[in-house]
């Protein structure tokens, strides 16, 4: 039942269309029967015959009333005039009515696409979760072209049987005797018929079904190209490819076998059919079959005119079978009922003025009892920034995926300036929120493009200083046609940290109130890193944002630290007071952040340090001797100037980057060493103390280095002055990393 109310549903949405095509189909029928109605006698009379309608059935003396007025030579002409006529009106009202369902069904397959795709822009996120990609792509290509075919071939069924149902009527006004006959002999037809529609519709789901599991494997394939051949897996994939396209050519092959065969075998049976009613009416007019040889004649013309329709009726039939389990898919997939949608709110989202809190939130996944979050409470000021730190699995993807609503709470509520989020249009909340992950998507167009997809409008200029802030102008002026290069699809010609800086231009063009970061420099080399993190450090400022952190530098600049575990907070504070407590966060810390100085917190002092001491001096070195070539104009060529600068610069970074990851072996240490009630605390104060001056000078050489870089200072005598600054600064840190390591010794 719901499927034939789809199918009124989708056929009401055409009203002209179906009109037209049943008018025409109506009108086809007509003039099919008075022409083949008026070829038997036209052709008698051409061999001059006399035609003996005397007795006959009044349809035929009225059909030849308007030639008795003729004389008798020009009848003939006239009535192949007419004939031809009537064959031509009804070839004609056949084409339009074709035409008819074609423009239907090319228009409801668009339709249907579209209102598909409306449906999916529109659904919850957590459709796409339970709902394979293959699975869609099927659905809106093979699954949508079918019931539109299915919608034209129902029109062209109904059009066949007003044909069938006008060739009935001149048949029984001919002779009803005949026609009760050829009836029940049609039952036969039909019921052999019947037999090939029952097998067509369970080939139909099978098609279905077939066609199916070859898109979905396909795209898999497609997406996961690169494990495959990592995995070496080629041949199998392609065993696997070949074995789903033979079963969708054998289950298309029967379908088309069966469908192909039902036309024979009703043209078989048929015939034999209209032989015995040849014999049959020989054996009722026996009396008279001289008198009726012109009404037998026309009415055995009629009917083999009939079979052909009732050929084109079954194999319609026999389609409308095959594709019924599409019509079933095609209308789940399109009901809204069995979805779900995010209420939209009313009121426009304007910015955020004071803060952001989470109260008492907990949520479940649709169709898990099982809470993923619970009990979360938090708050998060305006212009600060919130780490989410937890191990895999505690919640923190999902927490963050909450505030731009890509799902709501299961219970408890998440409040903008005391204001439900939930009463926000969720386009406006969404557009005042920046989002920049791990996975960041790109599209399969330009650099440009890709940063100004959130503002189509931005102009060069806009799109240039947001790639320029975000570290990505370095990368982009060496592609090949700059912001017009094709990146390839999901950003295949970039590396990972040229995608996220990417996304953070895209992010800075938008310029939002609010930020999340979800893993956003995971999986990146310390260059890279350091280079989003710049970004990002541009991005947040004066912003509100919440990260989930797996860097060091994310968690240390965070005002607040929230730890996760299983779905719930454990621990809330800034990461001095975390590492301080002890607690989880400073066990986490000691996994997830720690190298080999942090993950043996009971190392002395002396040993960390010394290793870091090693690891910078060796670096500096290095770097020294740059400079003082760079302070001594010892160098030939400005392309070795350049190269001599970036070089100082990456080497300064990784210096600064060392230095942090030793301070927080220290404080990790000093919080192991104050419960364990050790003693000799200065110490540690003494390295801290000496610590952050290595790290302010590092700091002032990579911003010096970074003005020259960037050509931003006056004339060459301020580089001068800047490059020896630089340079004392760096022995500078040499004469600091000695006496620390002298101290250390000590220890």
């Amino acid at each position: 039942m719901a499927r034939r109310k789809f199918l009124w549903q989708l056929i009401r949405r055409y009203p002209r269309q179906a009109a037209w095509t049943m008018i025409m189909g109506f009108s086809g029928a007509l003039f099919n029967g008075v022409s083949t109605a008026l070829i038997v006698p036209v052709v008698l009379r051409f061999l001059g015959q006399e035609m003996v309608l005397s007795g006959g059935p009044p349809i035929l003396r009225k059909l030849f009333s308007p030639f008795e007025g003729l004389p008798l030579a020009y009848q003939p002409i006239a009535m192949a005039v007419a004939v031809v006529g009537t064959i031509a009106l009804k070839n004609l009202a056949t084409y339009l009515s074709a035409l008819a369902v074609g423009i239907l069904q090319r228009s409801l397959a668009a339709d249907l696409r579209m209102n598909a795709i409306q449906l999916l822009l529109d659904v919850n996120l957590s459709y796409f979760a339970r709902t394979r990609v293959g699975d869609i792509n099927n659905r809106l290509g093979n699954e949508i072209g079918r019931v539109s075919a299915t919608v034209a071939n129902l029109l062209q069924l109904v059009a066949t049987v007003v044909s069938i149902l006008v060739m009935v009527g001149l048949l029984l006004l001919l002779s009803w005797q005949l026609t009760v006959v050829a009836t029940v002999l049609f039952a036969g037809v039909v019921w052999i018929n019947q037999l090939y529609v029952n097998q067509s519709r369970q080939l139909g789901k099978d098609v279905s079904q077939t066609s199916k599991d070859y898109s979905v494997a396909l795209l898999e394939i497609l997406g996961g190209m690169r494990l495959v051949r990592s995995a070496a897996m080629e041949a199998r994939e392609f065993d696997r490819m070949l074995r789903l396209t033979k079963a969708r050519e054998a289950a298309e092959f029967k379908s088309q076998a069966n469908s192909i065969a039902i036309a024979p075998v009703t043209e078989v049976v048929s015939v034999v059919m209209l032989m015995a009613i040849v014999g049959i009416s020989r054996w009722l007019f026996a009396d008279q079959l001289s008198a009726l040889s012109t009404v037998l004649l026309t009415y055995l013309t009629l009917l083999f005119r009939l079979l052909p329709l009732v050929a084109q009726l079954n194999r319609l039939r026999g389609q409308l079978a095959n594709t019924a389990a599409s019509v079933d898919v095609v209308e789940d997939f399109l009901r809204s009922s069995n979805k779900t949608f995010l209420a939209n709110g009313s009121t426009p989202f304007t910015g955020l003025h004071q803060d952001i809190r989470f109260e008492n939130l907990s949520f479940a996944y649709e169709g898990s009892s099982e809470l993923t979050l619970q009990d979360i409470t938090l708050t998060l000021p305006r212009g600060t920034t919130l780490a989410l730190v937890g191990s895999s699995g505690a919640g923190k993807s999902t927490l963050v995926e909450l505030v731009p609503r890509f799902a709501d709470p299961t219970a408890g509520r998440i409040l903008i300036d005391g204001q439900d989020l939930r009463s926000f249009d969720v386009r406006s909340l969404r557009r005042s929120l920046g989002i920049v992950s791990q996975e960041t998507f790109l599209f399969n167009d330009t650099i440009r493009n890709n940063i100004a997809y959130p503002m189509p409008t931005a102009t060069d200029e806009e799109v240039i200083a947001a790639a320029k802030l975000a570290n990505a102008m370095e990368f982009i002026e060496r592609m090949p046609r700059g912001l017009e290069t094709t990146i390839g699809d999901r950003g295949v010609m970039l590396s990972g940290g040229q995608r996220q800086r990417l996304a953070i231009a895209r992010a800075l063009l938008q310029n939002p109130p609010v930020l999340i970061l979800d893993e956003a420099t995971s999986a990146l080399d310390t260059v890279s890193e350091r280079l989003v993190q710049e970004a990002i450090e541009t991005l947040s400022r004066d912003r509100t944002v919440i990260a989930i952190a797996h860097r060091l530098s994310t968690v240390q600049r965070a005002h607040q630290i929230a730890v996760l575990d299983k779905g719930r907070v454990v621990e809330v504070g800034n990461h001095a007071e975390l590492l301080a407590k002890g607690g989880a966060y400073a066990k986490l810390y000691t996994m997830q952040f720690g190298n080999a100085r942090v993950q043996q917190p009971m190392a002395t002092a002396s040993e960390t340090f010394n290793r870091t001491s090693y690891e910078i001096r060796t670096r500096l070195n290095i770097t020294v001797g740059s400079l003082q070539l760079l302070v001594d104009d010892l160098v030939d060529s400005n392309e070795e100037r350049q190269e001599l600068l970036r070089e100082s610069y990456r080497s300064a970074i990784r210096m600064l980057s060392t230095m942090e990851l030793f301070e927080d072996a220290l404080q990790v240490q000093r919080s192991f060493y104050s419960d364990s009630g050790g003693g000799g605390m200065d110490r540690y104060e003494t390295f801290a103390q000496i610590s952050y001056q290595v790290r302010s000078r590092l700091s002032e050489i990579i911003g010096a280095l970074r003005l020259i870089l960037d050509d931003l200072t006056d004339d060459p005598e301020e580089d001068e002055r800047i490059l020896n600054d630089t340079y004392a600064a760096a022995l500078e840190i040499l004469n600091i990393l000695e006496s620390l390591e002298a101290t250390g010794n000590q220890a």
